[in-house]
């Protein structure tokens, strides 16, 4: 079964990305509720977000507003409390957990504000451990992990423990790992919110040139509105709702949205 729908994933980018065959990720009416004794959090009212094979999106909005809870519902890390999401065509609600994180090891990559490297290994077993633990091969786990380095400008970095690398060039190696099974989607969360204006730039300059070679798709939340407007769409969020999803050609009601927040609502 996962490997039904890994390849349904994959073969987005063998049709090209033909754009009428429909989006990648697609949401329909999706809530998410958080509640504690003290508090219920709607994190997300009724959301409908798609995204088209091969398109770089940027998801924005204040503190609180739901970006983050967006991503971890489309990606799979979050259960949802109605509505349906589906990624190539797949309902996630139809796929146990098992399979759900199997197909995430497979088809997805993830890049978050954290490095998360292991500082005991190397850059280059850093990048293997998440295929090793695939199933795949050792010879094959160096090959790509050296390959992956080598797309992200770090083939002489290859044995060096992540202290002994800058922040710009550990992001790299989570780069490097998040790419390391060719995911069909490669979601990002404030990938660059511990960098300085220079990593920043080399980091999305990378990633934007990943998205035209690789022809993979990325959904990237930030706050960096340098990050947005290299995407190719800026969905805009607040309060849990999508307020302009990027082909309205204005920002009216972006602007509308950049007031308040949802207290101790998930970003």
């Amino acid at each position: 079964m996962v490997a039904l729908f890994a390849a349904r994933a994959g073969a987005w980018l063998r049709k090209g990305l033909c754009m009428d065959a429909g989006p990648i990720i697609s949401a329909t009416a999706v809530v998410k509720t958080y509640r504690t004794r003290e508090v219920v959090v709607d994190a997300l009212k009724h959301v409908d977000f798609e995204v088209m094979p091969g398109e770089m999106v940027a998801v924005m909005g204040p503190s609180g507003s739901g970006k983050t809870t967006l991503l971890n519902c489309m990606s799979g890390l979050d259960s949802i409390d109605s509505g349906d999401v589906s990624i190539a065509g797949q309902l996630l609600r139809t796929m146990s957990d098992d399979a759900l994180s199997d197909y995430r090891a497979t088809s997805m990559g993830f890049v978050f504000q954290a490095y998360n490297l292991l500082p005991v290994l190397s850059a280059q077993e850093n990048v293997e451990l998440p295929l090793m633990l695939a199933g795949t091969s050792s010879k094959e786990a160096q090959a790509r992990a050296v390959e992956k380095l080598e797309l992200v400008g770090l083939g002489d970095r290859t044995d060096h423990l992540p202290a002994e690398l800058s922040g710009g060039q550990q992001q790299r190696v989570a780069i490097a790992r998040a790419l390391a099974n060719d995911p069909a989607i490669v979601w990002g969360d404030e990938l660059t919110g511990n960098l300085d204006s220079t990593n920043s730039a080399e980091i999305m300059e990378l990633l934007t040139r990943l998205n035209k070679e690789q022809h993979q798709t990325f959904v990237i939340v930030t706050h960096s509105e340098e990050v947005g407007a290299l995407a190719d769409r800026i969905v805009r969020m607040n309060d849990g709702v999508i307020v302009d999803d990027g082909t309205r050609g204005d920002d009216s009601s972006a602007s509308a949205g950049s007031s308040g927040t949802t207290a101790g609502a998930e970003d």
